[in-house]
């Protein structure tokens, strides 16, 4: 005798459309499941009782729903949690400066820091400080600087050697290795002031330099 969970299609049909439509719930299957068999169980005849192995199939099939629904639950879970646990070790980052692309330059009390990302070595780097005008006011040679993340300092002095005023600058970076131009991306530093989780993932908000997503953080200071 076979037992259905829906009187349209067999019990396995209506686990797989469950699972496709997200209509019916493993525990709404079980409960069916149940009346179902109590009410056979009830007016079966004693000739030819239930199967075995059909009732056992059956019953594997309803549990096997339940599980992927628990299943789903857990990994929801562990994802959330996941998710905790990152914006807690993020937070730590309160209070520290990070390398971020863009080409701004703060100068305080006599000192600026910033920075660039190499494609490839160079065997030449030149760094131009602009001020608000666009105007040259310095350059910085590092010389041969290897690929990847690299730190730089500026005491705030133009080409002449004049103490130039705090306030705030940009730099532009020029890098070669040999006759060939290396690719290179401008770095400025800014404070983390906040951290949040959102679902595209950790946001890094920057103050007035705006929000940005973990990912795009070159390197912590």
């Amino acid at each position: 005798m076979q037992i259905t969970a829906n009187t349209t299609a067999s019990t396995s049909g209506s686990a797989s459309s469950s699972l496709a439509s997200g209509t019916t719930t493993a525990a709404e299957q079980q409960d069916r499941f149940m009346k179902l068999l109590v009410a056979q169980m009830k007016n079966q005849d004693p000739l030819k009782p239930l199967d075995n192995a059909e009732l056992t199939s059956q019953i594997a099939q309803i549990n096997t729903v339940a599980g992927i629904e628990k299943l789903n639950a857990s990994v929801e879970s562990l994802s959330g949690g996941f998710a905790g646990l990152l914006t807690q070790g993020a937070t730590q980052m309160v209070g520290r400066d990070v390398l971020v692309e863009g080409n701004q330059l703060v100068l305080k009390d006599g000192a600026a820091r910033g920075g660039f990302d190499l494609s490839a070595a160079a065997s030449a780097t030149k760094l131009e400080i602009l001020d608000s005008a666009g105007r040259v006011v310095q350059t910085l040679n590092p010389g041969a600087s290897p690929a990847g993340v690299k730190l730089f300092s500026w005491d705030g002095r133009g080409a002449d050697g004049s103490v130039l005023p705090d306030g705030d600058y940009k730099f532009k970076v020029t890098a070669s290795n040999g006759t060939a131009a290396v690719d290179s991306v401008a770095l400025g530093v800014a404070g983390v002031q906040a951290v949040t989780w959102s679902g595209a993932g950790i946001q890094i908000d920057l103050g007035n330099r705006g929000v940005v997503a973990y990912g795009d953080v070159f390197s912590f200071l």
